[in-house]
């Protein structure tokens, strides 16, 4: 891929694109809505994505810290880290005025801005940007849309995966060569708006009528919007979920049933409340409980993956096609 010089750049970089990035990673205790950040990371980059600083820090998440075999952040380590409010105002400055930059960011995004409404503060970030979206604009040759692969495929050399540290490090130098291609062919940024969550305010006024209450927040009653997407298929081992894809639930999971499935809705897949041979996924911790959906899913031969295994995949969905 021929990259701009900064001949070139200056000539002809577009002037509708931002004029600063902030490339943020979050290790976080679980992926529901009721999860903490653990650690965060920024990234600072300039408006053709040099960089300008970084940044990084521990977060109390006052509670378990989750995946430990995933992100290493054990309760003894993270007992003595600051609490989320107090970190706000050092992270709102490293984020202001610029667009946050992420690899599946609408992950990164809702837990920030979750942990900004528990705060009562709200991020001062307006647009973001996945990364996940960017090498599809660019129609990059990758194996899949995990951070290793768009790493690989700049020869950016990753020393530790799932520390937000190196992650955002990662992200940050395979952003830049994105950025620039895509200034070079003129492709228009998928940036995408930023709203503040509210569902974490505590004061009683702000909670709406007929809305159900769950621990630490509340949730609208709602009939779940269809999936926007073409189900695209089965869910094929060792890649990616991609959106459009049915997933159907099983049994008992750790995490709020209803929860995992806004989870789900919000990374662009479908619930699906049965098994069928359209089905693309059955997640279950228990495969052999004999349930109905369990039945149906070894007669069709649908994959069946248990609910850690699906936490890891809900961290990066690949876009549907275009």
């Amino acid at each position: 891929m021929t990259m701009l010089d900064d001949r070139t750049t200056a000539a002809t970089w577009p002037t509708a694109y931002p004029q600063g990035y902030a490339v943020v990673d979050v290790e976080t205790t679980g992926l529901a809505r009721d999860d903490r950040i653990v650690s965060a990371a920024v990234y600072r980059l300039d408006a053709r994505g040099e960089v300008e600083d970084h940044w990084y820090t521990l977060v109390n998440p006052e509670r378990d810290p989750g995946p430990v075999w995933i992100h290493g952040l054990t309760s003894d380590v993270l007992e003595g880290a600051p609490l989320f409010p107090e970190i706000a105002e050092e992270f709102s400055a490293r984020l202001d005025g610029r667009v946050l930059v992420a690899h599946n960011a609408m992950f990164d995004w809702q837990m920030i801005a979750r942990e900004y409404a528990r705060a009562e503060r709200t991020a001062p970030v307006r647009q973001r940007l996945c990364t996940i979206a960017l090498s599809k604009e660019l129609s990059l040759p990758l194996p899949n849309h995990k951070l290793e692969s768009l790493a690989a495929h700049f020869g950016v050399v990753q020393q530790r995966a799932h520390n937000a540290l190196d992650d955002a490090r990662v992200l940050a130098e395979a952003f830049r060569p994105s950025l620039r291609a895509a200034a070079e062919r003129g492709v228009r940024l998928p940036l995408l708006e930023c709203r503040p969550l509210t569902e974490w305010a505590s004061s009683p006024a702000r909670t709406p009528a007929g809305s159900a209450y769950r621990a630490g927040g509340w949730r609208p009653s709602r009939k779940r919007p269809a999936c926007p997407y073409p189900n695209p298929g089965r869910y094929e081992t060792d890649k990616p979920l991609k959106q459009g894809m049915r997933v159907a639930f099983s049994g008992d999971t750790s995490v709020d049933r209803e929860l995992l499935e806004d989870r789900t809705v919000e990374a662009g897949l479908h619930v699906a409340t049965s098994v069928s041979r359209l089905t693309s996924l059955l997640v279950t911790n228990d495969p052999d409980a004999g349930t109905s959906k369990a039945v149906k899913a070894k007669a069709f031969g649908t994959p069946v993956v248990d609910e850690a295994a699906y936490a890891h995949l809900l961290r990066d969905v690949a876009p549907a096609d275009g």
